[in-house]
């Protein structure tokens, strides 16, 4: 399980990625299609067609690191994408990581910050 800060950005790539594809070429795709600094330290995820495995590439100041889900049965739900990607929240990332479909999630009220103007 991956223990994430509420403050990490995630990018989810709506289209599907090649699993033979190691650092390099995933850190190139967080450039090009969602057009993001693979550098930034930000989540960058990919599922392949089936959507049974997914690798998240992320940057930890000395080296590109890798982590690789590969599920035995079933598939991940992902939420609705429209465009190249989408940003979610690192609770989001987890969920669908747990099998959880975010369509039938309820998100309750919490507090916000209100800025006096």
């Amino acid at each position: 399980m991956l223990m994430l800060s509420p403050a990490v950005r995630v990018f989810l790539c709506a289209q599907p990625t090649d699993m033979r594809r190691s650092f390099d070429k995933l850190a190139e795709m967080a450039r090009s299609v969602l057009a993001q600094d693979p550098f930034s330290g930000h989540l960058f995820v990919f599922f392949n067609r089936p959507r049974d495995r997914v690798k998240i590439l992320f940057w930890d100041r000395s080296g590109y690191c890798l982590y690789y889900k590969r599920l035995e049965r079933g598939a991940f739900q992902l939420p609705k994408i429209t465009g190249g990607s989408v940003e979610i929240e690192a609770a989001e990332l987890t969920l669908i990581l747990e099998g959880i479909d975010l369509a039938g999630a309820t998100r309750r009220p919490r507090f916000e910050f209100a800025a006096k103007v």
